[in-house]
């Protein structure tokens, strides 16, 4: 762990092509590993938050004026490998045939021609993304924003080896070498692209960053409006806790100083596994649907070095993932969520649960594409009115269905009806018909390849 590891890091991502600033941001991001500073929270130096205003309690505010300075940033690095795919995911079906671009696309347009206003579309793509997704954003005819580029590019970084913490090397596969450094490298990425710059020179001066595999989360013009009409340099949107909650992110405040924080899993101390867990406690948890003053982020990235210092996050990992056995190595990731305690002045909206509901997997897409949520003219997914509270619970086998080949050869006519169904969970190889309807609390097991004939009602 000396400086010639240091060196090689650097070196390394300099002959990527990596800039001056992601590099510095990542041996920054390495040395506060390694010393151990700021990599775990104990639950004792925090305190539970209170008093967040409710999106429901907003007023509608001058919206055409608020979304004039507003651009939505998506986030779009990542692949549907969890699916076994090695193309982007918001190139997948979401549902009736549109792509989680297309509704997004979609959802843009309108906004546009109804309040008459420019609202860029900006993605963050990655190197492995871009070459797919700019040929896809380009067909939507009008989307372009004159003299804009349509996305920019995060960074990569080197994954460390955990012994010596300098590049891990893997001949045999060297793109296993490199790593996405968490979406918290999004500000950096903005800056260094020129993009944050650009924004501010048309008058934009605040940007909704959200996942683009979340359809829930959509520009609401009322945020806008109270982000700017408050001047507030950074809004979390937070969902309040519920036992699905439990590995997710929650915010809470610093005692030491009153700032408001995120803290995920990795970087709670072993003896705080417990009070992390507890929901009831640490009642509002992240969605990654942010709002950014583009003047406070440039201010605060200028005073900075352009090395905005957010909680390092170290996952531990093997450097083949499908490999236990290959080279230990280790992550150093940020998340965008924890740029909230570098604000002062930052704050939470509490939001519905229709605002957040990423798709990480093929339950989730089964889901999405169900009968429990509608496609609106103005290309919002929501849930029918029916199950806006209760949305159902589904475990599909993740031998037979993880995959997404897998998953849409045992649904060859679609999903099926869960508008009555509570929980859907399936075992086993189950391939299921057209019109297929599941009622109540539903659990399929199949010990041998079962068909479920078409119009067929299961009830729990």
């Amino acid at each position: 762990m000396n400086d010639d590891a240091a060196s090689a890091a650097a070196l390394k991502m300099r002959e990527a092509g990596q800039s001056e600033e992601a590099i510095r941001n990542f041996l920054d991001a390495r040395e506060r590993a390694i010393s151990g500073a700021a990599t775990l929270i104990p639950s004792a130096s925090l305190e539970p938050v209170t008093d967040v205003v409710k999106l429901d309690d907003l007023p509608d505010g001058d919206v055409a004026q608020a979304l004039s300075q507003v651009a939505m940033i998506k986030l779009n690095g990542g692949l549907a490998t969890t699916m076994g795919l090695r193309s982007p995911k918001s190139l997948l079906e979401a549902r009736e045939g549109r792509t989680f671009l297309d509704v997004i696309a979609g959802q843009v347009l309108n906004l546009r021609a109804t309040h008459g206003v420019q609202l860029p579309l900006i993605l963050m793509d990655s190197e492995a993304t871009r070459a797919a997704t700019l040929p896809a954003l380009a067909a939507h005819e009008g989307l372009a924003t004159e003299g804009l580029e349509p996305d920019f590019l995060q960074s990569m970084v080197p994954k460390l080896d955990a012994e010596t913490m300098a590049p891990a090397q893997w001949p045999a596969d060297p793109a296993l070498e490199w790593c996405p450094p968490g979406h918290g490298d999004v500000y950096g990425a903005l800056r260094r692209s020129g993009m944050l710059a650009e924004l501010l020179s048309r008058g934009i001066t605040v940007a909704m960053i959200s996942n683009a595999d979340n359809l829930g989360s959509t520009l609401d013009p009322r945020i806008a409006a109270f982000v700017i009409r408050e001047q507030i340099p950074f809004l979390m949107e937070v969902v309040e806790g519920t036992e699905a909650e439990r590995k997710g992110g929650h915010v809470a405040r610093r005692i030491a100083d009153g700032q408001l924080i995120l803290r995920e899993t990795a970087q709670t101390p072993p003896e705080d596994e417990e009070s992390f867990r507890d929901y009831r406690r640490w009642r509002y948890y992240n969605t990654n649907s942010l709002w950014v003053d583009l003047r406070a982020l440039d201010a605060l990235l200028s005073s900075q070095d352009g090395v905005l210092r957010l909680p390092v996050i170290v996952n531990r990992k093997t450097i083949d993932p499908r490999d236990p056995d290959s080279t230990a190595v280790i992550q150093l990731e940020s998340a965008m969520g924890a740029a909230i305690e570098q604000f002062q002045g930052s704050r939470l909206l509490q939001v519905p649960r229709t605002r957040f509901v990423p798709v990480k997997g093929t339950d989730d897409l089964c889901v999405l594409r169900s009968d429990v949520y509608a496609l609106s003219e103005d290309m919002h997914v929501l849930p029918v009115p029916e199950r806006v509270d209760s949305l159902p619970f589904v475990e599909l086998d993740k031998h037979h269905y993880r995959l997404l080949d897998a998953f849409e050869r045992r649904f060859p006519s679609g999903v099926p009806s869960l508008r009555e169904a509570s929980r859907f969970v399936v075992r086993g190889d189950v391939t299921f018909g057209a019109g297929v309807v599941v009622r109540g609390a539903v659990e399929i097991s199949a010990q041998e390849p079962t068909q479920v004939a078409d119009g067929t009602v299961i009830s729990g």
